[in-house]
């Protein structure tokens, strides 16, 4: 029998720690920096149901008002990659405490913009300084906590991933409905201070090491800036430019690729790259980052659709709005613990399998759209869509970092936090071409079927110009119009129909490809990490 350790035979001796246990500083610390990348993520989409409300506000243009959005984008995912090369540098602590201060004074200037100059200058620097909390949160996740507690750490971070865009708009139409725009930005200033504080006072995760100031990859730096900016504008204004026909966005397009070129010139020849690539050697990783791409997609392609249609077709205001999409954010919230213990229990390629198959539903139930759906007809599919994404959320941040080592994960979660964009970003753009092209094919069709041939083309102009006879001449003129508007209308609901049966393909795809994910191992990767 193997001898005794001295400090189990000595009387009084203290037992050793157990390294499956939460440290309950470290879990409030943590809890303190997911509020600060709740708010990072929130304030993507908080203001996307007010931009009416800000243009009135700063009597700006319906050419500028998009770039409220656009700044903070683009600001944003440049900073994200940047994020764990900065937190190598200088600490957990320096950078989360520097990032959530500025994004706390960033928000109270946009609060005090008086000009649309001023709103997009501290937009895009609060983006740029806010955007180092997310990849941060989820780095830490995986590098402070034993592998045994992710379960009750990822549906944490889950759960402020998915829920805080979803429920920006809501929070949004009562904040402009109740008080004023300036609410959006001034709600974040106190919750900031806390994060701030509370960042300096408690984080020690690790230590700096300055020496990589010396060694910082400035053209790296220029080329990932150019790349993922440029690349942003493109995907942002493209469809409402028409792509290429529109001479900026081939000059940006031409932007994204030299930075492109240089970047990843750098990547591979530099001594100490701004951004490593080598997690994506990791299959696990990689297609992890390909299902947080397409979950990005789902995300933030949904949470502009259903905008689309209760606003455009059925005339809902911005609270109205936020109030319809409420339910997919309480479903999330009641679905997070679940998701937490099933991640114990289950494989977690079944998890996203099942995951990606209600979403998928979801979608499917929603391809039958109409004009005449309303809050109830769609109840049902946002609550499988609140319920398949966060099933969904705690196993692919699992798959794609629970198994890298520690040493590695700070760089990697920026990665794959930065997929998560991309497809948001991607996916909009497809989105808004997409609707275009196919509501455009829709009217044609559907005017292809007004003609005298038509009987009730005929009648129901004919009834039309009847209920018009007291403008006379102009009668027919009226009746034309009406028929013309109803045929619009009916175009925008059958292309948006059309978006939902695409995403109910792409979600499909997606559960297939699990075949090609290995089982994370338990205990592997990052966990208990210092």
């Amino acid at each position: 029998m193997a001898a005794a350790s001295p400090a189990a035979t000595l009387p009084g001796a203290l037992p050793a720690p157990d390294p499956d246990r939460i440290d309950p500083r470290r879990l409030v610390t943590f809890m303190l920096m997911v509020l600060g990348m709740f708010m990072a993520i929130l304030d993507i989409q908080i203001v996307s149901a007010s931009l009416s409300e800000i243009q009135a506000g700063l009597a700006a243009s319906s050419d500028e008002i998009p770039w409220i959005q656009t700044s903070y984008l683009i600001a944003e995912v440049i900073m994200i990659p940047l994020s764990g090369y900065l937190s190598r540098m200088l600490s957990t602590r320096w950078v989360f405490t520097i990032s959530a201060g500025g994004f706390t004074l960033m928000s109270l200037l946009c609060g005090l913009s008086n000009s649309m100059s001023e709103m997009i200058v501290w937009r895009a620097l609060q983006g740029f300084v806010g955007g180092a909390m997310i990849p941060t949160v989820f780095a830490c996740a995986y590098t402070i906590f034993p592998r045994s507690k992710m379960h009750i750490v990822s549906p944490m971070i889950g759960l402020v991933a998915t829920l805080a865009p979803t429920i920006g708009p809501t929070l949004g139409g009562y904040l402009t409905e109740y008080l004023s725009w300036h609410w959006l930005f001034f709600i974040n200033v106190v919750p900031g201070i806390i994060v701030t504080t509370a960042a300096f006072l408690l984080i020690d995760f690790d230590k700096p090491e300055l020496s990589l100031f010396q060694r910082f990859d400035w053209w790296g730096f220029l080329g990932l800036a150019l790349l993922l900016g440029a690349m942003e504008y493109v995907l942002e204004e493209g469809a409402g430019d028409d792509w290429f026909a529109d001479e900026g966005i081939v000059a940006m397009t031409g932007v994204m690729l030299a930075g492109g070129f240089l970047f990843f010139w750098r990547a591979f020849t530099a001594d100490e790259p701004i951004v490593r690539l080598e997690a994506f050697t990791d299959r696990n990783f990689a297609m992890g980052s390909v299902f947080s791409f397409g979950l990005g997609i789902g995300l933030y392609g949904l949470i502009y659709i259903f905008p689309v249609y209760l606003s455009g077709i059925r005339g809902y205001n911005s609270l109205q709005i936020g109030e319809a999409m409420m339910v997919s954010g309480i479903s999330m919230f009641l679905t997070a613990p679940v998701a937490g213990r099933l991640s114990q229990k289950l494989d977690p390629r079944l998890m996203m399998g099942a995951g990606f198959a209600l979403f998928s539903l979801s979608c499917w139930m929603m391809a039958g759209l109409t004009e005449d759906w309303d809050y109830w007809e769609i109840f049902l599919p946002q609550i499988l869509r609140g319920i398949s994404l966060m099933i969904c959320m705690v196993p692919v941040s699992n798959i794609a970092l629970g198994m890298l080592p520690p040493e590695k994960v700070k760089n990697a979660s920026g990665l794959f936090n930065l997929t998560r964009n991309l497809g948001g970003a991607v996916g909009l753009a497809l989105i808004n071409t997409i609707l275009r092209n196919r509501e455009d094919f829709h009217y044609a069709r559907i005017a292809e079927s007004v003609h005298p041939g038509n009987q009730a083309a005929t009648g129901a102009i004919g009834m039309l110009e009847r209920a018009y006879s007291s403008l006379g001449e102009a009668a027919e003129t009226a009746a034309l119009a009406s028929i013309s508007g109803m045929a619009q209308l009916q175009a925008v609901v059958m292309s948006l129909a059309d978006i939902f049966v695409l995403l109910t393909g792409l979600f499909a795809a997606l559960a297939l490809l699990l075949l090609f994910v290995e089982k994370p191992q338990a205990g592997a990767g990052g966990g208990g990490g210092h």
